[in-house]
């Protein structure tokens, strides 16, 4: 081995969505070279090559004086056997960050600024804080209309692009923020009983308690390989799948592994991120769900609108057929909030079961009928009829049940709580005037969820229950002690519910 090469070592350390290497302090290149911790460095091996953010250790547990260690994110990206020769150099600067400290500046970027940003995000040639700088700028010095079309179109073209080859490829999608909205896995068996295609991928849960593939996870696998998925989609029309297998939109990824600890969630980079990803999934219509409510992410009817302007925007001219959809957020959805409550929800309203929680079942029948209307021989009005008749017929529970077999069924379908609960009860008699959706995720995931699938929050009372002093207004679920005592201390300092007077209630915007 030469002086100028080094032995690549795998460091068993999960980065997260972030390239980071580790040299000896006492390594020869990293004094010639001059490299400092938390720098940025190229590393190289015959055509493979990739930039990593540089840790220092002094540990020769972890590399030795003559290795060059890598994260498990960085190693898979690299492809290149452990033990193999690497020669190691600084990168060249990602140029795009002037195009950054313009946006820090409040000026309008062009399109190919977009492009080259998403390119060396990509390249992870930008660190966390590199690209917390971008979010921010784009946060604060709001994107106009034609700046949030120039980065959709860059995250789109980062990664692949899947063809189904069918002119209507149907797909929905919610802005999130409302606890227990599992209507996705009512409305793609429905969708796929018709006849329709809708492959739909989804998201783990980030800083909510569940996500629609934690959910589904409580029935079947829901991590495919891309040719899987094909094979699944073909013969069912449909899927539940994580959409992390696949390499969709992958800048969109990296960008919310930092935007979510930050808090930010601006609307132009939520409009980039959704319409990307349900393009590189190959959509061709799409349904999206926006809640409002005074705890939900979009508080405000004239925020609400101007909302669905841009998504309609941005869809337009990147030739896909959006419909918008303004609901009912002022509480959660359904009565489970964490994986297998949401999952025994979900079953429930699809075997038409008496105790299936109604305003789940409704919202999805609703939604399921907007997306059936993208049918041009269904007439406009006539979608939640024939959804309402393929859920009563028990088609839609067929459907699923062969999804799931498909996709690859979880033996035992055991969807009960954890073993630990504790119930919070009303303090006075009234009627439930509020319930605050982001109290109530936070309770869940204080409880566990979704890392626990058995933990969360089951509800007893909603909006405009009356309520006696005493009785249950839910009931928390948790697997470990320490879960337990957290959502407890919680819960004490703010239970999540308001008892008040029936005319207190809060409005509802609805504009289905």
């Amino acid at each position: 081995m030469t002086q100028d090469r080094l032995i690549l070592r795998r460091v068993g350390i999960d980065t997260y969505h972030e390239n980071v290497a580790y040299l000896h302090r006492d390594c020869i290149l990293y004094r010639v070279e001059g490299f400092q911790a938390l720098s940025k460095i190229e590393i190289c091996s015959n055509s493979n090559r990739i930039v990593a953010l540089l840790n220092v250790v002094d540990d020769p547990n972890i590399v030795g004086v003559n290795e060059l260690g890598l994260s498990e994110q960085a190693f898979d990206q690299f492809g290149v056997a452990e033990a193999s020769e690497i020669r190691v150099k600084h990168p060249e600067p990602a140029h795009s960050m002037d195009s950054v400290r313009r946006k820090i500046d409040g000026e309008r970027l062009n399109e190919q600024d977009y492009f080259d940003i998403a390119h060396d995000i990509v390249e992870n040639r930008y660190s966390k804080m590199e690209m917390s700088a971008f979010l921010v700028a784009a946060s604060q010095n709001n994107m106009d209309r034609d700046e949030i079309l120039f980065h959709t179109k860059a995250m789109l073209a980062s990664g692949d692009r899947l063809n189904w080859q069918e002119s209507l490829v149907a797909d929905k999608h919610c802005i999130g923020g409302i606890p227990g909205n599992r209507t996705t896995m009512i409305v793609v068996p429905i969708v796929a009983a018709h006849g329709m295609l809708i492959p739909k991928t989804s998201s783990r849960a980030i800083t909510s308690p569940a996500g629609t593939a934690d959910t589904m996870e409580m029935l079947a696998n829901v991590e495919l390989e891309p040719q899987k998925l094909l094979e699944i989609v073909r013969k069912e029309r449909g899927c539940l799948a994580w959409g992390g297998t696949a390499r969709l939109a992958p800048v969109d990824d990296i960008l919310i592994s930092v935007e979510r600890p930050l808090g930010i969630d601006s609307q132009g980079q939520m409009v980039a991120s959704i319409l990307s990803k349900k393009l590189a999934a190959g959509s061709t219509h799409l349904l999206i769900d926006i809640p409002v409510g005074p705890s939900s992410k979009v508080r405000h009817m004239r925020s609400a609108l101007a909302l669905r302007k841009l998504f309609e925007y941005v869809a337009d001219r990147l030739n896909l057929h959006v419909e918008v959809v303004i609901t009912d957020g002022r509480q959660p959805i359904g009565r489970g909030i964490g994986p297998a409550l949401e999952a025994r929800d979900v079953i429930q309203v699809l075997e038409n079961n008496p105790n299936a929680p109604a305003d789940l079942r409704q919202k999805a029948l609703q939604l399921a009928g907007r997306v059936l209307e993208f049918d041009p021989d269904v007439r406009g009005g006539q979608g939640y009829a024939i959804a309402r008749d393929i859920l009563d017929s028990g088609r839609a529970i067929a459907k699923m049940e062969a999804i799931i077999e498909t996709q690859g069924r979880i033996n035992a379908r055991d969807l009960s709580p954890g073993k630990l609960s504790f119930e919070i009860k009303a303090d006075v008699s009234g009627t439930v005037t509020d319930i605050d959706n982001l109290q109530m995720a936070r309770i869940a995931r204080r409880a566990g969820a979704p890392i626990d699938k058995r933990a969360g929050v089951d509800l007893h009372k909603k909006l405009g229950d009356t309520v006696k002093s005493g009785e249950a207004l839910y009931t928390v679920y948790a697997e470990f002690p320490s879960d337990f005592q957290f959502a407890q201390d919680l819960c004490n300092q703010n239970c999540g519910y308001r008892i008040g007077l029936a005319n207190e209630l809060p409005k509802s915007f609805v504009a289905f």
